[in-house]
């Protein structure tokens, strides 16, 4: 492939926001690689604004959608892109068999999946649970069939994960948001993580609300209509230490807004934290220290991203009850303040 030859490239990452946000690398380096590139993100749709607010992201496939036409409307509408490769980062069955019937010309896999080797022709060897590397270069190594040498070091990948947010924020948070004052921090909490990530519990996310509340920062938490309901008597608990419930009032675009003009979020390993990183906001994540969930494969990408973990070896007791995870929850309330304490206000994009 020629780098100088105007193509279209097809990355697919069929699950979570954190894992699309960490995918964001793949559309970057294929920039860099072929200059004049369109990139084409396939995804779930609910993921769509992510790939909307992403710069070297040129057009979104919904998977859902796609899916549910008939037979002939998928193919059709797959070879319409007249893709030279497509780089399946998450495995997806079906799509790996539209990809082939759709005669993509070079159809990237890993060599663990048995469908791959029935569907793709560049398969790579990539064992994902076991190694020391993060998500998002282990991501990256998919473009190898494609020229990417493998190189580039963490700080390198964490430029390619940026966002910026498309949609305006409504006015009634960016009054919510302008009312800080000098000295102030407007700080998103997430406590829930929808089963994705070993949570720090409730109890400290409160506590840290209200130690926040008293340093004179005005405390946001965020989550989804249902976690909201989940959450309503905490919420009626700590209303008194929040500037605002933001839980289920914002649509995705919009929260990428009221992330984008919030000063830093704090959660557990989330799709929140890894927007919030991307976004360029102060991130700290809250992490175990269990392979493979640990900081070194899902720690949050940006220019302020952080994170805390217990020092330990391993988390191996809490492998049997991971909701009762102590590893997690051994990390102090005090110590994410102070961590907190040591932001400065950022200016909203």
């Amino acid at each position: 492939m020629s780098p100088e030859t105007p193509q279209t490239f097809l990355v697919s990452r069929t699950d979570a926001i954190g894992d699309v946000v960490l995918t964001l690398p793949v559309g970057g380096q294929l920039k860099q690689l072929f200059p004049s590139c369109r990139v084409v993100f396939i995804g779930r749709s609910y993921t769509a604004a992510v790939a909307a607010a992403c710069p070297w992201i040129d057009d979104f496939l919904s998977l859902d959608d796609l899916l549910a036409l008939p037979p002939a409307a998928q193919l059709s509408q797959l070879r319409s892109y007249a893709a030279a490769a497509i780089v399946h980062v998450f495995p997806n069955k079906a799509l790996a068999r539209l990809a082939q019937q759709a005669q993509i010309p070079v159809r990237i896999g890993t060599r663990n999946r048995l469908f791959h080797w029935l569907t793709c022709n560049r398969l790579v060897a990539l064992s994902r649970r076991h190694s020391p590397l993060h998500e998002a270069q282990l991501n990256l190594l998919l473009l190898r069939p494609l020229g990417y040498a493998g190189a580039l070091t963490l700080p390198a990948v964490a430029e390619l994960v940026r966002l910026a947010p498309v949609a305006s924020l409504p006015p009634r948070f960016q009054q919510l948001l302008a009312q800080r004052q000098p000295g102030q921090l407007n700080v998103i909490l997430h406590p829930r993580s929808r089963g994705s990530a070993r949570e720090w519990g409730l109890l400290h996310f409160g506590q840290l609300a209200r130690v926040l509340h008293a340093a004179g920062h005005r405390v946001f938490i965020s989550g989804t209509a249902a976690e909201g309901a989940e959450l309503a008597d905490w919420l009626r608990e700590h209303a008194a230490y929040l500037a605002a419930d933001l839980t289920g009032q914002l649509a995705l675009p919009e929260f990428i807004a009221f992330i984008a003009a919030a000063d830093g979020l704090v959660a557990g390993s989330t799709g929140p934290l890894h927007l919030a990183a991307a976004l360029g906001r102060h991130a700290l994540g809250l992490y175990p220290p269990i392979r493979p969930m640990h900081p070194g494969r899902w720690g949050p990408l940006g220019p302020h991203a952080e994170f805390l973990v217990f020092d330990r070896p391993d988390c191996q007791d809490c492998r049997a009850n991971p909701a009762a995870c102590t590893c997690i929850k051994a990390i102090e309330v005090a110590t994410v303040a102070a961590q907190i304490e040591r932001w400065l206000p950022l200016e909203a994009n």
